[in-house]
């Protein structure tokens, strides 16, 4: 077998088909392997634009990314949640109206945001430059809105592997434009330019990737059911834009837009890793659960395989992050940035909160109770705003980041886990049993990592290569003890992912 066939046999394997157990494996497959390159020319690119444009740049685009999500988040009416959510396979009845309705919103957002960007600069932000950047920002949901509606059945039917060309051909394109822009002239404008360049060309492959074609037809019936489903998503994506974006908004705002470009990049790369698993997870459970909503018994075994596989990569990310944080700014971003190492560190922590958090929204969606969302980030709001102000006020980025951390810790995960598994008829101990030796393990490894970091003579690079090696080798130990002492069932869940992605004999 040549090496072409052998690559499209493996891609036939992993093409998701089976049971839906099958099927959420291979998929997860995909999505990790879409995620994974993603995060790299992501976070490569990001490194790169620090060094080249610095701070301040960077906290101009962090200004109109800022505005261009608010607007989204505002106008979020939940049109894809509420397709994936039906039971039935076909919803091409359903797609013209959705197209209409993403066009008519893309260009809502693309307006109100461009006729907003010198107040947004100016009096929000106090800074005149941005006000362009934010202008050209806002051509992006208008690109976006007459992309093909028919994506949606890449996640409907778990189809991930027909969604990697359309997301890293994306991110390619905008490494390149961005990386080749700022090597000529460094300065906001080559995010930008990359930004955009990322989605024109997402808007040609959607329709290459997808063989439905939309016509400009409203069903007013349609519209309704759809938004129907999506109220409640509304009101919980403007919630999630005030307590996962407000705290960059505020540090905007409070202090200024160097801070601003501070935080939004610590908060990135500490929550990075932890964060990519769970959005993993998270892609794929959602119309998973929505497949098991008749069959309790399965939806709890499938939702507790989910959190201890979700916890068992998450835990040691953000221990491991926690720990290495001065090497790694040091290494990659230089001694201007180390005065965000703190609130790295702090918000490291916080990355694992949301990476577990992450798994409970899929399985409220899939009972039918998106309210809870809203409900549950009503209340994250009101607490932030109550403390957000004081820390920041006394320990600067730092403090911002313990302020979002200590709403997580209490009350919002307590709540979250026991909403949880109410919903799933389970007890609350089984959810936290779930946490017990991957905490454990991941114990282990940050005190190992810290050891070995105290005692390394050599420069920042390599140094945190070899912290990387040591912390994976140290955790998989603690692994394999705890699987071995008391029945992990890590091994287990494993094997059967793999016999998932196995070959059929018989074919």
């Amino acid at each position: 077998m040549s090496p072409i066939e052998r690559v499209r046999a493996l891609i036939s394997r992993l093409s998701p088909s089976g049971s839906v157990g099958e099927r959420v494996a291979k998929s997860i497959v995909w999505l990790a392997g879409q995620n994974v390159t993603s995060r790299v020319l992501q976070l490569s690119m990001l490194v790169i634009l620090a060094r080249l444009i610095g701070p301040r740049e960077l906290g101009i685009v962090g200004i109109g990314l800022l505005g261009l999500s608010a607007m989204r988040k505002f106008t979020n009416i939940g049109l894809n949640a509420a397709l994936i959510q039906k039971e039935q396979a076909d919803v091409d009845s359903h797609l013209n109206t959705t197209w209409v309705l993403e066009i008519a919103r893309g260009l809502l957002i693309g307006v109100v945001l461009f006729l907003a960007a010198p107040v947004l600069a100016t009096t929000v932000f106090g800074e005149p430059a941005a006000t362009w950047p934010i202008r050209a920002i806002a051509l992006s949901p208008v690109i976006l809105a007459f992309q093909n509606p028919g994506l949606v059945y890449f996640q409907k039917n778990l189809d991930f592997h027909k969604e990697f060309a359309y997301k890293i051909v994306g991110d390619g394109a905008q490494f390149a434009v961005s990386v080749g822009w700022a090597l000529v002239s460094p300065d906001a404008w080559s995010f930008v330019a990359g930004f955009l360049a990322a989605d024109v060309l997402r808007l040609f492959i959607s329709y290459l990737i997808h063989d439905y074609r939309p016509w400009p037809e409203f069903d007013l019936e349609i519209a309704k059911e759809l938004v129907g489903y999506g109220k409640w998503l509304t009101g919980s994506s403007i919630l999630y834009f005030l307590y996962s974006e407000g705290d960059d908004a505020f540090v905007g705002w409070f202090l200024n837009p160097t801070m601003l470009a501070f935080y939004q990049y610590t908060y990135r790369f500490a929550n990075a890793p932890a964060t990519e698993i769970s959005g993993i997870v998270e892609s794929v459970m959602f119309p998973a659960f929505s497949k098991l909503q008749g069959n309790m018994p399965s939806f709890r075994r499938a939702y507790l395989k989910t959190l201890r596989m979700t916890a068992l990569f998450a835990f040691p990310a953000s221990v491991g992050i926690a720990v290495v944080t001065p090497t790694f700014i040091m290494a990659f971003f230089g001694e201007e940035w180390m005065v965000a190492v703190p609130a790295m560190q702090v918000l490291a922590i916080y990355g694992l909160l949301r990476a577990i958090g992450r798994t409970f929204s899929p399985v409220w969606k899939a009972v039918g109770r998106p309210d809870y969302i809203t409900k549950l980030s009503a209340l994250r709001v009101v607490l932030m705003a109550i403390i957000i102000y004081p820390l920041t006020a006394r320990y600067g980025i730092t403090g911002t980041a313990l302020a979002i951390t200590i709403i997580f810790v209490f009350p919002m995960m307590p709540l979250d886990i026991l909403i949880t598994a109410r919903e799933l008829e389970m007890r609350v101990t089984d959810i936290l049993y779930e946490f017990l030796y991957p905490g454990l393990a991941s114990i282990f490894m940050g005190v190992g990592v810290w050891y070995v970091q105290t005692q390394l003579p050599f420069g920042s690079l390599l140094n945190f290569v070899l912290l990387v090696g040591a912390g994976t080798v140290l955790y998989a130990i603690a692994v394999v003890v705890l699987e071995s002492l008391f029945g992990w069932e890590i091994r287990r869940n494993f094997g059967r992912m793999l016999e998932s992605l196995s070959p059929d004999p018989s074919e």
